[in-house]
């Protein structure tokens, strides 16, 4: 593949992911009045999609490696294409979580194969690069996806939101079936043997260089995800912000994740990957904590909570290049299974801080700004804590 056509791809890859999760965004509180449910219990919609995705990365990873990341991209798309379309027919709430469940398994594989043909192709300084870029123009889906959601809600209520997804599949299995070419030059025939398997992942977890970027982006994505769980219900529920405004704010809020990720380009080549990875935690730990403050000092406007958001985004958006590229630089016949290995690290930090947030909703601003503080600190400590490993990679 042309390196145009590689990066497209990967684009399109990357990209159903926040699509999968801010497309139906504005549509949590209307599925909650719909199956007369909570707000918890609407929340598995998301937790159970982020379960799967990360469960079946730890398959999909080293599938790729054993048998090619061609084969699986092509196998994995349909069955989010197919899984879509039963998510838009769910007449329960429990159907709808299965299905999203179903949703995460072959929206994972895209994801898994995506950064494991960047590994393939490039080094970890220029593979940082190249997923930079692609993060920047991934960044129109989960900027302009909850808006399309938004009009989705308002104009045809929450079903049209998955048959847009089952769409949004459709077209990158069509760009895969015809572009696509096979990056991994030497599969592995044990990937998939149970023995081979255990201990490949062992040889990963017991590398200090994964654990140093993996952690970070792993807690990096929760704090996005706090917002991304915690937005709606706050916005729309407590703020009072109208249904089909709310994308408009979100939208803003991750305008920050696309700064974020022009700023990694422009810095990685003047100062390396450690350094700008710790400036991101440290923004990310200042936008949380800034929230918190305001909130206790008793601000409460929607304008506060997009602008936390942003903040938060803008250092994820610097962030997770760094940490996606770090964490795989170690293992040139394992990357499939070390973006396994990272993915369900991401997603188990994703769905816990969903949870967390679920859970805690109370009716104020206190939660969220207290959740979003935290996991900042934690993110702050947790890099600083395991920079010297990432050093010696």
């Amino acid at each position: 593949m042309t390196p145009t056509t590689l990066l497209w791809l990967v684009t399109g890859c990357l990209m159903l992911q926040p699509l999968s999760t801010d497309l139906y965004l504005a549509s949590l509180p209307n599925l909650a009045s719909d199956f007369a449910v909570s707000p918890a219990a609407v929340q598995q919609t998301l937790s159970l999609f982020v379960f799967g995705f990360g469960s079946a990365q730890l398959i999909s990873g080293p599938l790729s490696d054993r048998y090619g990341r061609r084969p699986v991209l092509i196998g994995g798309l349909p069955v989010y294409l197919l899984s879509g379309l039963a998510c838009a027919l769910a007449p329960a709430l429990d159907w709808l979580v299965v299905a999203r469940f179903v949703q995460a398994i072959g929206c994972c594989t895209a994801v898994v194969v995506a950064r494991a043909i960047i590994r393939d192709a490039y080094s970890p300084a220029d593979g940082a690069r190249v997923l930079a870029k692609a993060s920047s123009m991934l960044a129109l889906a989960p900027i302009l996806g909850p808006i399309l959601g938004g009009y989705l809600q308002v104009t045809f209520g929450w079903r049209a939101a998955f048959v847009a997804l089952a769409l949004a599949g459709l077209a990158v299995w069509i760009a895969a079936l015809r572009s696509m070419k096979e990056s991994n030059s030497n599969p592995n025939p044990d990937a998939m043997r149970l023995g081979s398997l255990t201990r490949t992942y062992l040889d990963v977890m017991h590398t200090p260089a994964f654990w140093a970027y993996a952690l970070p982006g792993a807690i990096s994505y929760a704090s996005i995800f706090v917002f991304i769980s915690g937005t709606p219900f706050v916005l729309i529920r407590v703020l009072g912000v109208a249904t089909q405004y709310y994308g408009y704010l979100f939208a803003f809020g991750v305008c920050g994740y696309l700064s974020g990720t022009l700023i990694c380009r422009r810095l990685l080549g003047r100062i390396g990957v450690e350094r700008v990875l710790a400036l991101g935690t440290t923004l990310g730990m200042i936008g949380g904590l800034g929230f918190l403050g305001l909130v206790l000092a008793d601000v409460r406007h929607w304008a506060l909570v997009v602008a936390a958001q942003f903040l938060v985004m803008t250092a994820h958006g610097i962030n997770f290049p760094c940490a996606q590229s770090g964490s795989l630089a170690p293992f040139s016949q394992q990357a499939g299974a070390a973006a396994g290995l990272f993915g369900c690290l991401t997603m188990y930090a994703a769905l816990l801080a969903g949870m967390w947030v679920g859970a805690s909703h109370n009716g104020t601003l206190l939660p969220l700004a207290s959740i979003s503080a935290t996991v900042g600190v934690v993110l702050f400590v947790t890099t600083r804590l395991l920079a010297r490993y990432g050093e010696t990679a």
